[in-house]
């Protein structure tokens, strides 16, 4: 080759071709490796700009000489740990490099780099291509040298570089960056847990300080669990107002042979939290409900959480940074993965690491639980009214309504949320213990909400003794439409009231379900469906519906008063409809019931006959149809909801009870 390259780049293509360049995928990845460089070579400061196609890293590391570009820079694979073992010469830093490929993640995001360095007086510069690269990747091995590349240099006097340093220009760029300044800053600073005065190692981004402290929702942790004394920093940093639990543990990570007896005590650092509500986990798109693991100051893997087999609302709350330097030791296998983002999981070290987090989890999730109770209960009896019902409560009864109260506390919900549903869960308290049946309650959890559904559904029998109020509502409807009712007009008055107000059909059915997109899907294949009906068809049917409730998809359709149907074309009809509604709900991947009900004016034609009628319901019900007459809809309902209200005398300390609540609530405020 000839002598006028002045600098080379030695790669085995088939290396090259492995990796490929796109190393990694996103901008703070990407960042993060010319940072961990500058930290390396010992710099004390570094500084990015972000233009519309450019991106300019400079640090004032020690820089690098001719020979350091080709040896090291350049030579891709460059083990630095074992070149140069130990601590940076000047600031005696752990060194975060190992691998020497970081250097080709820059192409992952530009199509061009440009790098410009200054040592000891000696400028040098030189310009990457991707598509030179790629191009001579593409050659190989026609063009007879396919393992060296060799970068344009820049002569001296366009090094404007003039202070000890190294500057990488990023040009071409691949992807946007990122949407604010402030959103990649805060994406850098979690991924170094080592920016800062205290480092003497500062990142700026548009003249802005990168803020190396832990995440925003730090500061407004409400519990906190860190590891060893030198995480007792962590206290101290927390807000002193808002952290109301912090518990200290050894973080001790045993590792064990195949007998399992201990072969190695590693040490970890750092802290996990659970915030007072998720959405403090929330930073604009990014999602912070992670664990992360740091290893020699920058982060190694971005969710331990996600490997751990954790469950229960707890998880929902947590986040964190772990500090395992033993996974990175330079005696030790390399156990990072190519693109950085993750540690190998087969590893005997990540392994006890992932045990060890297993193990804490179970004890936060324990500690949380508890605290949370307390917290839920002493939070609930601010409540006048309800401090007063659970200290009427006998001695057994009032340990388990304050395991209730704090179950309900551990829910994320806003004020007027949590308000009704203390009310609920009294009802359903009180509903239970008037059965004697509180024991049931035990199998009620924050992480098991369908068991809470399942013990208010056994309120049906008592349902408006509790509820006085509903009732008297529902029985103000049911008059309306009562006196409302004329035999030229049912199936209107029917239409206003019915859609509005299930539970004429089905007490438990107390309000329709939001589904949008389901409703959406549905009129489109009724659409279709309506239009291959017959004349007769549409003069028989005055409406149908759509509607989801208490867990089940429902098709009411009404008929025309004064049409008597035959049972068997009034199957043909609604199957249609029926198998349409359930091909969508498969298709979403739930296993959830449907029905249809028909609401008619008149008895079936083969009512005329009991046996005959009995065996027509008997069919219908095969395939989840019921039919109700318009008089029977409104005559049943109103003499349930009567019966119901009869026993008013009985529930008026509950229904008191919980008519207070609210009141007594906007007062607490």
């Amino acid at each position: 080759m000839p002598k006028s390259n002045k600098y080379e780049m030695h790669i085995n293509l088939n290396i090259l071709n492995h990796l490929g360049l796109k190393l990694y995928s996103n901008a703070p990845a990407v960042l993060a490796e010319v940072i961990a460089n500058a930290w390396d070579a010992d710099a004390t400061h570094v500084d990015i700009e972000i233009a519309d196609d450019k991106i300019t890293i400079t640090d004032d590391g020690h820089g690098m000489n001719e020979a350091d570009i080709n040896e090291k820079y350049l030579n891709v694979g460059y083990e630095r740990r074992k070149a140069e073992p130990g601590q940076t010469a000047r600031y005696h830093r752990t060194v975060m490099g190992r691998k020497g490929i970081g250097k080709l993640s820059l192409f992952s995001i530009a199509d061009t780099v440009e790098v410009q360095t200054v040592r000891n007086g000696e400028k040098n510069g030189f310009v990457m291509s991707a598509k030179n690269i790629a191009s001579q990747i593409q050659d190989f091995p026609q063009n007879g040298d396919g393992n060296t590349y060799y970068p344009d240099a820049l002569p001296a006097s366009e090094v404007v570089l003039t202070n000890e340093g190294t500057r990488v220009v990023l040009t071409g760029l691949k992807q946007q960056v990122s949407k604010t300044p402030d959103t990649l800053r805060k994406q850098l600073a979690r991924r170094f847990c080592v920016i800062g005065t205290e480092y003497d190692f500062n990142v700026v981004l548009q003249g802005d300080s990168v803020n190396g402290a832990p995440p925003e929702p730090f500061r407004t942790l409400e519990y906190l669990w860190y590891f060893g004394s030198e995480s007792a920093p962590y206290v101290e940093i927390c807000d002193a107002h808002k952290l109301a639990y912090g518990e200290r543990r050894d973080g001790i990570v045993v590792t064990a042979n195949e007998n399992g007896d201990e072969t190695t005590r590693y040490h970890v650092t750092g802290w996990i939290g659970t915030v007072r509500n998720t959405a403090e986990l929330t930073d604009g798109e990014e999602n912070l409900n992670k664990i992360g693991v740091m290893v020699r100051g920058k982060l190694a893997q971005e969710d331990i959480l996600a490997d751990v087999p954790a469950g229960g609302l707890y998880t929902k709350y947590l986040v964190g940074e772990l500090h395992a330097d033993f996974l990175d030791l330079d005696d030790a296998d390399d156990i990072a993965t190519s693109n950085r983002r993750e540690l190998l999981k087969a590893d005997p070290r990540y392994q006890a690491l992932r045990n060890w987090v297993r193990e804490e989890l179970q004890n936060i999730q324990r500690r949380w639980t508890e605290l949370r109770n307390e917290q839920g209960e002493r939070e609930a009896r601010q409540i006048e009214v309800i401090d007063g019902w659970v200290r009427g409560l006998n001695r057994g009864a009032r340990l388990q309504a304050k395991s209730l109260l704090g179950k309900i506390g551990q829910l994320p919900l806003d004020a007027d949320d949590r308000i009704a549903l203390y009310q609920q869960g009294i009802l359903a308290f009180e509903s239970l213990r008037y059965k004697g049946s509180l024991d049931k309650l035990e199998q009620v959890s924050p992480e098991n909400l369908d068991a809470i559904t399942e013990v208010f559904a056994e309120l049906d029998d008592i349902e408006a003794s509790l509820y006085y109020r509903i009732v008297q509502e529902r029985l103000r409807i049911i008059k309306a439409l009562h006196t409302q009712v004329a035999d030229n007009a049912k199936e209107k008055v029917v239409q206003k009231y019915l859609y509005e107000h299930l539970w004429l059909l089905d007490p438990s059915w107390d309000r329709a379900t939001e589904t949008p997109l389901m409703e959406q899907n549905i009129q489109s294949e009724f659409a279709k469906l309506d239009a291959g009906l017959t004349a007769e068809e549409k003069r028989g049917r005055y409406d149908i519906k759509y509607k989801m409730t208490s867990g089940k998809h429902v098709i009411i359709e009404l008929k025309r008063a004064n049409r008597v149907l035959d049972v068997y074309s009034l199957l043909a009809q609604v199957d249609k409809y029926n198998n349409a509604l359930r091909k969508l709900v498969r298709a979403t991947g739930k296993d959830e019931p449907v029905e249809v009900v028909c609401i008619v004016g008149k008895p079936l034609a083969q009512w005329t006959d009991a046996e005959q009628k009995e065996q027509s319901k008997r069919m219908m019900a095969v395939q989840n149809v019921r039919v109700v007459l318009y008089d029977e809809l409104i005559e049943d309902a109103y003499r349930s909801y009567q019966a119901f209200l009869d026993k008013n005398r009985e529930a008026g300390r509950v229904f008191r009870l919980i008519q207070n609540i609210e009141t007594d609530a906007q007062r607490a405020n």
